[in-house]
């Protein structure tokens, strides 16, 4: 498995155990997160906003995942409870010093639009 892969299957796997501690400890200083909706600058706001996200999911599951030396991708399903089926999502993940750089989200909305 390769570096980024490792720490990409890593991060994911605590944020599927809510390990908040274990999630910091894969992020780089100046991480960027950024999805549909929101874009979100620097260590400890992508770690707020990965605490906010672990509150309102029951199970988080790697379905797939693939690393190269500069980046990883990780596709994953996330059970939230009220949803009719799972949210799909993928994220690339670009690498800095062995530590996660910039997390680009990308998920399927049909699982929210349903609801409506």
């Amino acid at each position: 498995m390769t570096g980024t892969k490792s720490t990409a299957v890593a991060y994911y796997t605590a944020l599927g155990n809510k390990d908040m501690e274990a999630v910091k400890k894969c992020l780089h200083p100046d991480v960027q997160f950024s999805d549909p909706q929101e874009k979100v600058l620097g260590r400890e706001a992508v770690l707020k906003a990965a605490k906010g996200f672990s509150t309102i999911f029951k199970t988080l599951t790697i379905r797939a995942q693939f690393g190269s030396d500069s980046q990883a991708m990780i596709v994953y399903d996330v059970e939230i409870p009220g949803l009719d089926k799972p949210l799909r999502a993928a994220s690339l993940l670009s690498f800095q010093d062995g530590l996660i750089s910039s997390i680009e989200l990308i998920y399927d909305m049909s699982c929210f639009i349903e609801k409506i």
